[in-house]
């Protein structure tokens, strides 16, 4: 068979025959490297050809028979809710996130929970099987009934006889980016080596009809390390996020072929690895009644709604450009919002440092919030307790206040927790009746 030459982006997985120094579907630089592939024999016979012809056929619709598929149950609640009611039987699964964020420590608890019913498949590239072990002996407290197959390998090629020999219930690949086969040149991590370990496993899940769960590398920017394909070809993404000096984890869905994309599952590193989160207000509102510049506002994530304290800081500065610091929401959006303030509110928010913080290191991309940002910096610039009251409304540029969705769900959440009042559209207009009322 001929060997044929191909040029591949390693970021966005653009293919070229010939070399480029710059990428024109990404448009980066000295991103394309060389690999090389045995091309298949040309020239089908006409007779080859006419029976897959015959064998393709258009069908209607509503003669097509739906398969239901299976679902494994993970025992982790906020891991089902993810996924859409656990993890389908057949499909590939892809979970990235920062180094250390505790991918594998989720894993493998995952893999020790349901290895006490069923064979559970554990390949890992990057440890051997005897620091597996030592983790798996910190989060379980037995290991005798479990049946956990543990591999220490980064052969693409002998990772599918295993799988096809043992025939588990589950595998798990921790990492895609480690994987190497010799049937195709470059080192590990090259686009081509990533592209034919995921078709290879992809293959695995659905002859077998066994899910597999890799686990995928993060660029600096934040993305899956990669060609973007690795994404498309895979059924689910996601993605584990948080602040590892918080110890909070968010567990999010970015694509998912067999249920929601919005629905987050909330995590907190302990001792004894990641422990669910089933009451979110633990971690997000602390609840500080008393104390100018804290207030409460409900954000939702899928269908799920919960409280987040946010907080602000104003202090005077001497700088000719104050500062305006913010964690847990978007930098322009604050601008946004102290604008509103400056304009509508009557504000000296010009000569002030402008902190604002989400309690818990959660991230906020609900506009909802808006409201609750613009009532924290107000109660911290005139040192005012705003007491138990929640804020939840987006700010408008001209300082009206516009109602967010599921508003009637968000104030029913905020009730149930304890909250004496809530600030949003239905009670107030505009920004300026609301800081005229608090003054």
């Amino acid at each position: 068979m001929k060997t044929q030459t191909n040029f591949v982006c390693q970021e966005c997985g653009m293919t070229s025959p010939k070399f480029l120094g710059k990428c024109p579907e990404c448009g980066l630089w000295n991103t394309l490297k060389e690999f090389k592939i045995q091309a298949s024999k040309l020239g089908a016979s006409p007779s080859s050809i006419l029976k897959t012809i015959e064998e393709i056929r258009p069908r209607l619709v509503d003669d097509i028979k739906r398969d239901y598929k299976d679902r494994i149950l993970t025992t982790f609640s906020e891991i089902d809710t993810v996924l859409g009611g656990g993890i389908v039987a057949g499909s590939v699964v892809l979970l990235a996130g920062d180094p250390g964020i505790g991918k594998s420590t989720l894993l493998l608890q995952l893999a020790l929970k349901l290895s006490s019913s069923s064979s559970i498949l554990y390949i890992s590239g990057e440890e051997s099987e005897q620091q597996i072990k030592l983790r798996a002996e910190r989060l379980s407290k037995s290991l005798k009934t479990s049946k956990l197959y543990l591999v220490s390998t980064t052969d693409t090629d002998s990772v599918a006889g295993i799988v096809s020999e043992l025939s588990p219930s589950l595998v798990i690949i921790d990492s895609i980016q480690t994987m190497q086969s010799e049937n195709l040149e470059g080192l590990s991590g090259s686009v081509g080596q990533i592209r034919y370990a995921t078709a290879q496993f992809i293959k695995i899940a659905k002859t077998l009809n066994t899910p597999v769960i890799l686990v995928g590398h993060v660029t600096k920017e934040g993305m899956v390390a990669g060609p973007m394909i690795l994404s498309h070809m895979v059924d689910t993404v996601l993605f584990l996020e948080g602040e590892k000096t918080t110890g909070t984890r968010v567990l999010r869905s970015l694509k998912n072929r067999f249920g929601p994309i919005d629905e987050v599952g909330i995590f907190s590193m302990q001792e004894q690895g990641l422990v669910e989160v089933k009451n979110p207000q633990e971690l997000f509102a602390n609840g500080n009644k008393g104390a100018a510049g804290s207030i409460l506002t409900v954000t939702l994530e899928g269908s799920r709604a919960f409280l987040v304290e946010i907080q602000a800081l104003a202090v005077f500065s001497k700088l000719p450009m104050p500062r305006r610091i913010a964690s847990g929401i978007d930098y322009r959006r604050l601008e946004l919002i102290l604008a509103v303030l400056q304009k509508h509110a009557r504000l000296p928010l010009d000569t002030y440092d402008i902190f604002v913080n989400v309690a818990g290191g959660f991230k906020l991309n609900d506009t909802a919030s808006d409201l609750a940002v613009a009532l924290a910096v107000f109660s911290s610039l005139r040192d005012v307790k705003l007491g138990n009251i929640a804020a939840i409304s987006e700010l408008g540029l001209l300082g009206e206040l516009r109602q967010p969705p599921l508003l009637d769900k968000r104030i029913k959440e905020a009730k149930k927790i304890g909250v004496g009042k809530v600030i949003s559209s239905k009670t107030y207009r505009n920004i300026s009746q609301i800081v005229g009322n608090l003054k």
